[in-house]
């Protein structure tokens, strides 16, 4: 009887042992043993783990990407202008082991050494670069970032500057830059329209110097257009080159007259009435 007793006893204690040395390791994590207080070289996978009990201590280290943004750091640009600039740092966890033993917090590490690098590219950097060429910043910050992170088992997978803030009075005089820019494309396009369309009216000018028919028949088409309007007063204009005709006409008879070709019973049909008219 107490044989079994005994036997229990001793059953119960390997059963305690073991369930104190036992670990779950969860999917996003991976677990780094400290063994007498040295870490093993190799990492523990997710899922359920043994340790030596009053041996093995382990750490879990997060695997997963830490999104982490970057505080607003305020500096002056390689064209003398103050902005402030936030940004956004994505980066996880390479090498579990190294991320446990080489630094203290690495994710505090990573958001001094983000803040310093975007500093830093703030003043080797234009304002329009800042505005505009974002990617090759992007490409910058995340090298400078990356450069001592891979020493702690941690690599950054992108880093995006968020937003630029500029002064009132330099968002004012980029505005009425912008402003006069639009401006001046207007008067542009608007001196365009006119160099065309008076180098389409010198064209149409020289055909219809060429050809006196075409003003009539321009006159005419003129006169349909207007027509069609049947609120409107239509005023005929008198063609000059009928007044011309009549006028050499007349001079035509008077040189006749002078000269005496015109027929005496023609002249005694007129009378003297009409001569003197004439």
């Amino acid at each position: 009887m107490e044989g079994a007793v005994v036997a229990v006893v001793v059953v119960g204690l390997l059963l305690l042992v073991l369930k104190s040395g036992m670990r779950v390791v969860n999917q996003v994590e991976r677990g780094v043993v400290f063994r007498w207080g040295k870490a093993l070289p190799t990492h523990r996978q997710p899922g359920i783990t043994f340790l030596i009990p009053f041996a093995d201590r382990m750490r879990k280290v997060n695997v997963q990407i830490v999104t982490m943004p970057v505080p607003t750091q305020e500096g002056i640009t390689r064209d003398n202008v103050s902005v402030k600039v936030d940004a956004v740092v994505y980066f996880r966890v390479t090498d579990p082991v190294r991320a446990a033993i080489e630094v203290q917090d690495y994710v505090f590490a990573v958001g001094q050494v983000a803040q310093s690098s975007l500093r830093s590219i703030i003043g080797k950097s234009d304002l329009d670069d800042l505005l505009s060429d974002r990617e090759r910043l992007h490409e910058g910050l995340a090298l400078m970032i990356d450069s001592p992170a891979a020493g702690w088992g941690v690599h950054i997978d992108r880093v995006e500057i968020k937003d630029v803030q500029l002064p009132e009075s330099l968002k004012r005089s980029m505005s009425r830059q912008a402003e006069a820019e639009r401006e001046r494309r207007a008067r542009v396009i608007t001196a365009d329209g006119e160099f065309q369309a008076a180098q389409q009216l010198a064209n149409a000018s020289r055909i219809m110097s060429d050809t006196p028919e075409a003003m009539q028949l321009r006159l005419l088409q003129t006169v349909v257009e207007v027509a069609a309007e049947k609120n409107s007063t239509l005023v005929m204009p008198f063609p000059v080159e009928l007044l011309r005709y009549f006028d050499r006409a007349v001079q035509k008879i008077d040189s006749e007259i002078r000269t005496g070709s015109v027929p005496a019973q023609a002249r005694e049909q007129d009378g003297p009435d009409s001569a003197e008219q004439r």
